[in-house]
């Protein structure tokens, strides 16, 4: 009776280990798991654990202004007084700016933008994947404000038409982003080994300034699919000088040449099915490709208006805007809520500080 009782004693015992052991091997493959998928999705997108994909708790009322900057912001002096005017509720200001950079009272003018700086930016360079990097950046930061709804995104060049008020009312009375975008038919931008990620009829070109809705703004922060793709294709043929030009192999008009932050948002958007959901302009007012010598700089990069080229005329011309011609569509984009006609934009760009001193003299916000 003794041995029985021992060895029923081994079995409960052994039973008792057995049991104990699958549920800690239970508990260590449920965590492997649940790290490898945060892991994974941390690796695409930084802190996107702080990311509010779904409907945020506060009521979303701000509009988050995500300026890209070299350094100092040249137009503070613009930007301090259309600041004053609002709500501290109703708005929010992030900087992209060079890695280091801070904005204090030794920095900018404007108080507004002390402390603002992205901790985490980048070195950028013009017509790089750097440029919506940063974007991204902007956004992910952005996107941790569960009050933040609309978010335009700034160069450090734009000037504001109207006033806060103006400017509030019109983004957030209309239930759609606002992004600059049109059927690219140019061969040379897009470049076939992005296939089958991307598909040629999904690829899009426009303005990288946009005003998009949070959830928007959500899928491109959390894109981990397309962005890697325009980083490693999307590229930009270098300017070359006239004596190097002779040395090129083959016809320079077939090189690709894409410009990642006109293609990016628009091409991304598109391949979700999203365009429905967007009108499809810029609130920003660029001058291209001007065959008029009244102004210096005209081609491929966008006139720089200077002092002596801002008068209430100019001003009133851009507000006067009240359509967009794509030519590449056949489509005019009307300007337009409800019905009623209303101007096309609300910001202006390329301004220097001494055109800027020049529209504050002029009171633009009230002509």
């Amino acid at each position: 009776m003794a041995k029985k009782k021992s060895a029923g004693h081994h079995r409960w015992r052994w039973k008792l280990g057995f049991s104990f052991a699958a549920c800690i091997l239970f508990l260590f493959v449920l965590k492997l798991r649940q790290n490898s998928l945060i892991g994974a999705h941390e690796a695409t997108v930084p802190e996107s654990e702080l990311i509010s994909l779904q409907a945020p708790d506060a009521v979303p009322n701000k509009i988050a202004f995500l300026f890209l900057a070299r350094n100092r912001m040249p137009l503070d002096i613009i930007w301090g007084p259309f600041f004053q005017e609002a709500r501290a509720d109703l708005f929010t200001i992030y900087i992209h700016s060079r890695p280091g950079f801070v904005y204090d009272k030794r920095t900018t003018a404007c108080s507004y933008f002390y402390g603002r700086q992205l901790s985490n930016s980048i070195q950028v360079e013009w017509g790089e994947a750097s440029m919506i990097e940063a974007e991204r950046l902007l956004l992910i930061e952005a996107l941790k404000d569960s009050s933040n709804d609309r978010f335009l995104l700034l160069s450090d060049s734009c000037v504001p038409l109207y006033n806060f008020s103006f400017v509030y009312n019109y983004i957030m009375s209309t239930p759609k982003s606002f992004l600059d975008s049109f059927t690219d038919v140019k061969e040379s931008r897009y470049n076939p080994k992005m296939a089958p990620i991307i598909l040629k009829n999904k690829w899009r070109k426009g303005s990288q300034w946009f005003a998009l809705k949070r959830d928007h703004a959500a899928v491109v922060a959390s894109d981990a699919v397309v962005f890697p793709i325009f980083r490693k294709f999307c590229k930009r043929r270098p300017l070359l000088d006239s004596w190097r030009q002779k040395h090129l192999t083959g016809d320079p008009s077939k090189q690709h040449n894409c410009i990642p932050d006109e293609h990016y948002v628009q091409t991304l958007l598109a391949m979700k099915g999203l365009e429905s959901e967007i009108e499809r302009r810029t609130l920003t007012y660029t001058l291209w490709n001007q065959t008029n010598k009244e102004y210096e700089g005209a081609g491929w990069h966008p006139v720089t208006f200077k002092s002596a080229d801002v008068d209430s005329e100019l001003i009133g011309k851009i507000k006067a805007i009240m359509s967009v011609y794509y030519e590449t569509e056949y489509r005019r984009e009307w300007c337009s809520k409800n019905g009623t006609a209303q101007p096309c934009f609300l910001f202006a760009r390329k301004f220097t500080r001494g055109a800027a001193l020049g529209l504050l003299n002029q009171n633009i916000w009230n002509t």
